[in-house]
Parts: C-alpha cells; sequence; structure tokens
C-alpha cells in the first residue's frame, strides 16, 4: 500500500523552509514551532512583552540550544520588521499597529492552531462558545475514541498539534477547543463547527460585544456546503449564527422541544434525538456521571457533533462514562459529610450560575477574582436562592458584593457574606460556616489573573488546601 503524503504540508515546508519567522508570544501553543522552523533553516526571532526572569525556564533553554534571537519586555514589536511570516500567540491581537505594518508590506500573519487546521488532512471538528467549550470538546473526543476513532485533541486544552500534522491521516480526527482570541481574524474554518452559547466575557481585551461575536463567528463563517454547524438553539445570539452558515445547521435545546436536532426534554429529564418530529430517546440525566443540565445541553452539542461519524449506542456509551472535566464542577473530597467542589475554570457570571444549578443540596459558595470587565448583576437572585454563605475573594469580591447586596435588599433577605485574601484563608473560613449536607462550591465566576497564573493553577492550589485539611 502506497505511504500517504501530505501535499499541503509539503508545499508549507517549501515555501517557508529559509525564510524570516516571527513567532510572538513563547506560550505553549508557539514551543513546537521553534524547534520545526529551526529544521526547517528559518531565521527565527521570538517576542513577547515579558522579561527574562518572567519566562519559563524550559522555553529559555530550547531558545538557547538553538540559538534564537529574542527581544523581550516593553516596546519589544518595535524590532519587528522584514519577517515573512508572523505566528502570533491567541493572547496577541492581530491589529497591533506594528503587525499590520509588517503585514501591509507583505508578511503573512497566521498562528499554529490556523495551521493545523489548514494543513492537516485529517476531519477537523472546532468547538467554540462563552461557556461550556472544555466539557463538549472532551466529550467529542471521548466519543470518537469510543467509536474506534483516532483522535488529535488540541487548542484550549491538549497539547500543540503543529508537529504532529505529519502523523495525520485523512481518517483521523483533529478536535480542537478554540477560544475567541484564537478565532480572531482566522481565515481556516473546521469541517464541524460547534458553538455552544455566547454571552459577555473577555471585553477587558475586546473593543465591544460585536468584536467578540464576530471572533466567535469566524469558527464558521468560510465552511463550505458540506460543513455542518452545531448551535445553541435557546441562546439569543446564536440561534441567529443560521444566517450566515454556509454549511448544514444542526442545532440543541433544553427549553424548546424541536423536531429535528437534540434535545434535553426536562419533562422528563432525558436526551432525545429529533428526527423530522419523530423523537429518539438516547440517555437519562441521571445516568450520567456529569452534573447539571449545561451537562445535558454539552452532551447534546457532542452527539450532532459525532451524528453519522460513530454509533448513538457508542455515543450514549461513552457520555454515561465521561467524568467531570479537571475544575469543572470537579469533586475534591467530602469532609464530615460536606462535600468540595472544583469549578476553577468558571470564570464569568453564566458559568457559575450553571454550577449553582448542577446542585440539589444548599452551597457555600466562594467567588471572586480577576476583572474582566463583567457585569456580575445576574448571578444575585440564582446566589440568593441557592446559596446559604458567599465567601468573597479576589479583585471582583466588590462588585459581586454589591450585586448581591442590591438584590438582597430588593427581596428583602439576608445572606452572610464574608471576605477572605487567600486560599488558605477561604478554605478555613468555609470549613468554619458549612453544616452537614452542604456543599462548598469554589466557582471565582472570575478570571484567576490577579492572584494565579491561570484557572488550573488556582484549582491546583484550592485542591491542596482543602485536601491538607
Amino acid at each position: 500500500m502506497e505511504e500517504y503524503v501530505n501535499k499541503k504540508l509539503k508545499q508549507f515546508n517549501k515555501e517557508i523552509e529559509g525564510k524570516r519567522v516571527a513567532i510572538i508570544g513563547i506560550g505553549v501553543s508557539n514551543i513546537p514551532l521553534l524547534e520545526y522552523f529551526y529544521k526547517l533553516n528559518c531565521f527565527i526571532s521570538v517576542f513577547d512583552n515579558r522579561e527574562k526572569n518572567e519566562i519559563d525556564k524550559q522555553i529559555l533553554e530550547i531558545i538557547e540550544k538553538y540559538k534564537i534571537r529574542t527581544y523581550l519586555g516593553k516596546g519589544n514589536l518595535k524590532f519587528l520588521y522584514d519577517y515573512d511570516y508572523i505566528f502570533r500567540s491567541p493572547s496577541c491581537r492581530p491589529d497591533i499597529p506594528e503587525i499590520e505594518a509588517e503585514v501591509q508590506k507583505g508578511a503573512i500573519l497566521t498562528s499554529e492552531i490556523e495551521q493545523v487546521i489548514r494543513l492537516t488532512p485529517s476531519t477537523v471538528i472546532g468547538v467554540t462558545g462563552t461557556e461550556g467549550k472544555t466539557t463538549t470538546t472532551s466529550l467529542i473526543t471521548a466519543i470518537l475514541k469510543k467509536g474506534g476513532k483516532r483522535v488529535f485533541l488540541g487548542g484550549n486544552i491538549g497539547t500543540p498539534l503543529f508537529d504532529k500534522i505529519g502523523e495525520m491521516k485523512k481518517e483521523d480526527y483533529v478536535v480542537l477547543e478554540l477560544s475567541s482570541f484564537q478565532l480572531f481574524k482566522m481565515d481556516y474554518n473546521p469541517h464541524i463547527a460547534v458553538v455552544t452559547n455566547m454571552m459577555p466575557d473577555h471585553l477587558n481585551v475586546h473593543t465591544s460585544m460585536q468584536e467578540y461575536i464576530d471572533s466567535k463567528k469566524n469558527i464558521f463563517n468560510k465552511q463550505n456546503e458540506d460543513d455542518i454547524l452545531v448551535i445553541n438553539y435557546d441562546n439569543q445570539i446564536t440561534k441567529e449564527f443560521y444566517k450566515d452558515a454556509n454549511g448544514k445547521v444542526r442545532y440543541f435545546s433544553h427549553k424548546t422541544l424541536l423536531d429535528d436536532g437534540a434535545i434535553f426534554d426536562e419533562q422528563d429529564k432525558t436526551i432525545k434525538l429529533c428526527d423530522d418530529g419523530i423523537r429518539k430517546h438516547l440517555l437519562k440525566q441521571k445516568d450520567m456521571i456529569l452534573r447539571g443540565e449545561h451537562n445535558c445541553e454539552n452532551a447534546c452539542a457532542a452527539i450532532l457533533a459525532t451524528l453519522g461519524i460513530v454509533s448513538l449506542d457508542d455515543a450514549v456509551s461513552a457520555i454515561e462514562e465521561f467524568s467531570p472535566v479537571e475544575h469543572r464542577l470537579e469533586f475534591v473530597r467530602k469532609i464530615n459529610d460536606i462535600e468540595w467542589y472544583n469549578d476553577s475554570i468558571c470564570t464569568s457570571p453564566a458559568s457559575v450560575i450553571a454550577g449553582i444549578n448542577s446542585f440539589e443540596e444548599n452551597i457555600v459558595l466562594i467567588a471572586g477574582g480577576y476583572d474582566k470587565g463583567l457585569d456580575y448583576t445576574e448571578i444575585a437572585k440564582p446566589i440568593i436562592n441557592k446559596v446559604s454563605k458567599l465567601i468573597l475573594m479576589g479583585d471582583t469580591a466588590d462588585k459581586i458584593e454589591k450585586a448581591v447586596n442590591d438584590e438582597l435588599e430588593k427581596q428583602n433577605k439576608v445572606l452572610p457574606i464574608y471576605r477572605c485574601s487567600s486560599l488558605d484563608e477561604v478554605v478555613n473560613k468555609a470549613t468554619e460556616v458549612a453544616v452537614e449536607g452542604e456543599v462548598v462550591l469554589f466557582s471565582p465566576a472570575s478570571a484567576s489573573f490577579d492572584m494565579f497564573k491561570n484557572f488550573a493553577d488556582r484549582g491546583n492550589k484550592f485542591k491542596a488546601v482543602v485536601n491538607s485539611k
């Protein structure tokens, strides 16, 4: 049998060999680019806003090994000129003046993840949205693997995939979790695109809500008629995406009994697949390890994304066996009949509401963190309805407390609210105020960058403190 040759990758390697390549942002996703382009005799330069002492030692060792030219710290992009290719990290906006000036002179602006989508011979499934991306991406991966498919998982989760393109085959699948930053100005689309929902987020980086929406729409707006778009029928923003879709549209819902698509029927708590008004019962919510109706929505999206690729039996089996993603409603331990959950991935009001609604028990809620410029008014009523004690920390503590106090005043109710300055203090206070049968939920509703490297660092440190008790 003749060995498969990826002609697109072969042509790309030929085009970029010996060229001047700028890599902006030395994050995890860009590390594979360094060695790859070094082997192609490229003239590589790295640009990063951080100083040398702020950069991971492993990355610095790679830079030193290949003697890569580096420009670090404030104003580093003033040295960006005469490059053939510019690879930006997700945290770097593509419309920075120095970058735009190079593009106008002919530089090709791209990213690691964009080239993966462009160059892989495999079917690409991309997932974006404000909430539910990680769980939905992981569910899709689990379903495909249950069906015997070979899967490459990347984007915001998994590992960088650029140096794996040469291993990918036509019959394989690439599953990507994609943020608005990765999708910003992207020119290539996954074959199957999933948008879980859309709510205000990252407004400290995006110039407007419309820019945020437009970035998310880049996951599907260049699809062709054979491609598939899976969207949330219940979300007012995503529901309208069909107007710009070129491919086939599949809807999921938990509020509407659709004639076509996938639904979570709240009446009998069952996930169903609908085809021309006929609804096939797939699985009950009680048979899932995952908690919460929002995870039933995620399961519906995953079923639609893999429909026709693997059997429904395999999809159902994979969903039933699927455990929560780390840091997403992750059970930590039980102490004195009090269950502790780590939901550190929760960085927005919508996600904390979903977390709160996943429990029947009274909740001791721990919230607060870095301020992304979000409005916390909407979380006040769910907190008052489900939370017995509220513990706040971080930059958004004032905003959350004000939103809750304003609602308490309207309803003439009282809720104990405590302020803490560290995880140790937070866990001690929760241990002190929680009673038997309650749940302690660490669901910050805020980003982590005020006190931690990222949400995973925050979640791991929370678990370590809880497990030390």
